[in-house]
């Protein structure tokens, strides 16, 4: 169908007579209307044509792309660094949208969308798809920083995601932004024109490389220069140059450091020696301090045992203080060489970490480079003059500093202690535990018993003070035959305990409990029960005395047949302990005289 009216609009009277010339009128605006057709089809939306610059304003510039066809582009298409568009300038721009595909009779221009910026990176693209595939090793700058990524500009705009940036990825990927970065082409959507690129595929691809390369001509000893990559607790990670080596934090200084930050940072440029190569796995230990000369070279020499040095102290642990002397030369002064008498519970009671202090060496270990120091060396020893101040069998006074099963420790004075065992209490009482007659803290008054200068200990006695009541006292008092009263205090399966006065004790064995045979004591007597008893025997070498119940009645003629009857039985003396102190044998003949035994 022919349009008439687009025809009509022309106007142009030359161009309808010339037609009508070369046919009739029907047949002359077919043919227009053809050349007007094939005209159009390169004016299509998604082409980029030439375009003149027909009017300009403040905002826009009129251009016109042909066959009465214009459009307007936006003034800001025109970058600050590009010459301002003049009327009549030609200008590259893209269709982006047909008003109508034949126009309105009463429009003969029919604007059309036209894009001057978009006509530009299309062109760009076409031209880039030129030169770049995937694979392929692109140079651009990093413009700015997007959602998930970078965008660099290597002739068109592409995208360098975040995890793509670096073999480890930056704290901040901003930091970036206006360098010139090379990377690599992976991937190409010609339909979205987009490229995605990666400098870290480029780099452990030229790692790589570097790598075979270095650990073909690394060799332990080199001094090698590199670059601090990451930094942990227990060392650094140094580039090589295509291969990392670790720092350990031992290796970093002959003095001790706490954390490898306090010498290093990241992106430092150091100088360390290959210590370890490891080709198989390819890993490399690394040196600093080695690049020095070793502090305990001769160190024997430079301090020999029993010499004393300033140091400070630079770690205080449970168990002692780290002490310099110099760099890198540290030693142990152990908690037991802190004090000659004080009781040091931890090492911070005497010193802090920075005092100045003196030490003395007592031990070299050149090998384990390990020092043995002491502090208490270097003052003088209270102990030198505990057997002048402390002689045996003088009577001192004390402090009950601590209670044991086996005895008390009596504080003499500041760091010097005396041992009062249980048994040199009471000569009398037989005590199960120390706090039966003392309590911590309390003031008491001991004798000297011995001293030991060597092993550091003084021997102290309680009951020492009074006379042995057994020397005396207590044979004096307690004769055998006599009747005594006392207090049953404990009963065992071989006898009864009986109280006789001021903790002073007697046995009266299970056979001398009755008449009859006894199987269990409490059938015939409680703890606490009063009683009455007859004095068998005083032993003063055992300090024991054996008693009796069923003869509390006897006649001496009854004494007479049983001490008989005994010592028939016995056929010779035997010693007296607890559970052989019965009734009427024992290494003196009878326990009770009788007028033959006299």
């Amino acid at each position: 169908m022919v349009n008439r009216n687009l025809i009509r609009s022309l106007e142009d009277d030359d161009i309808l007579g010339d037609l009508a010339l070369l046919a009739p009128e029907d047949e002359a605006e077919e043919w227009l209307l053809d050349a007007i057709a094939a005209e159009q089809q390169d004016y299509n939306s998604g082409k980029i044509v030439d375009g003149r610059i027909v009017e300009l304003n403040d905002e826009w510039a009129l251009v016109d792309v042909g066959f009465k066809s214009e459009g307007t582009v936006g003034l800001d298409e025109w970058g600050p660094e590009e010459d301002q568009p003049k009327i009549g300038d030609t200008v590259k721009v893209l269709i982006e949208e047909m008003e109508d595909e034949l126009g309105a009779a009463d429009d003969p221009y029919g604007m059309i969308s036209l894009s001057k910026r978009k006509a530009e990176k299309i062109i760009e693209w076409e031209a880039m798809m030129e030169t770049v595939a995937e694979g392929q090793v692109v140079t651009g700058t990093v413009i700015r920083k997007i959602k998930g990524g970078l965008l660099v500009d290597i002739g068109v705009n592409v995208f360098l995601p975040g995890s793509q940036v670096d073999i480890r990825r930056p704290g901040d990927i901003g930091d970036f932004i206006g360098r010139v970065v090379q990377a690599e082409v992976l991937k190409i959507d010609d339909t979205r024109r987009n490229i995605v690129i990666s400098r870290r595929s480029l780099i452990e691809r030229q790692r790589e490389e570097d790598r075979a390369y270095l650990m073909q001509e690394l060799e332990v000893g080199q001094i090698r220069k590199g670059i601090v990559k990451n930094i942990a607790d227990f060392g650094a990670f140094v580039d090589l140059g295509g291969i990392d080596g670790l720092l350990h934090i031992t290796d970093m200084a002959w003095e001790r450091i706490g954390h490898p930050t306090e010498m290093l940072s990241i992106d430092q440029e150091i100088e360390v020696k290959v210590l370890h190569i490891d080709r198989e796995k390819q890993k490399i230990a690394l040196g600093l301090k080695q690049k020095d000369r070793n502090p305990w070279e001769n160190i024997e020499t430079k301090y020999p045992v029993e010499s004393v040095h300033p140091g400070e102290v630079v770690n205080v642990m449970s168990y002692g203080a780290f002490v310099k002397l110099e760099p890198g030369i540290e030693g142990l002064v152990h908690i037991s060489e802190m004090s000659w008498t004080k009781r040091v519970n931890h090492p911070s009671e005497l010193v802090n970490i920075g005092d100045k202090i003196d030490v003395m060496i007592l031990g070299v270990d050149p090998e384990g480079q390990q020092l043995s120091l002491g502090m208490k060396q270097t003052l003088k020893n209270p102990w030198d003059e505990v057997l002048e101040r402390y002689p045996e069998g003088k009577d001192v006074k004390g402090k009950v500093r601590n209670l044991t099963n086996y005895g008390a420790f009596i504080e003499l004075e500041e760091g010097i202690d005396g041992l009062l065992h249980v048994s040199d209490m009471s000569w009398t009482r037989k005590i199960a535990h120390p706090s039966e007659v003392l309590e911590k803290g309390q003031e008491i008054e001991c004798r000297i018993l011995s001293v030991d200068e060597q092993r550091r200990r003084i021997a102290l006695g309680l009951k020492q003070l009074d006379n042995d009541p057994w020397d005396g006292d207590i044979p004096d008092k307690y004769q055998p035959g006599q009747l005594v009263k006392g207090e049953v205090t404990k009963i065992t399966n071989f006898g009864v305990f009986i109280g006789l006065e001021d903790g002073l004790e007697g046995l009266l064995h299970i056979s001398e409990l009755a008449e009859h045979k006894v199987e269990d004591p409490e059938e015939v007597v409680k703890v606490g029960d009063p009683i009455e008893v007859k004095v068998l025997r005083v032993d003063t070498d055992e300090r024991k005395i054996g008693l009796s119940l069923k003869r509390v009645g006897w006649s001496e003629e009854q004494e007479k047949t049983a001490a008989a009857a005994e010592a028939a039985e016995s056929g010779m003396p035997t010693p007296m302990d607890e559970g052989d102190l019965k009734g009427g044998l024992g290494s003196a003949g009878p326990l009770i005289p009788t007028s033959d035994s006299e």
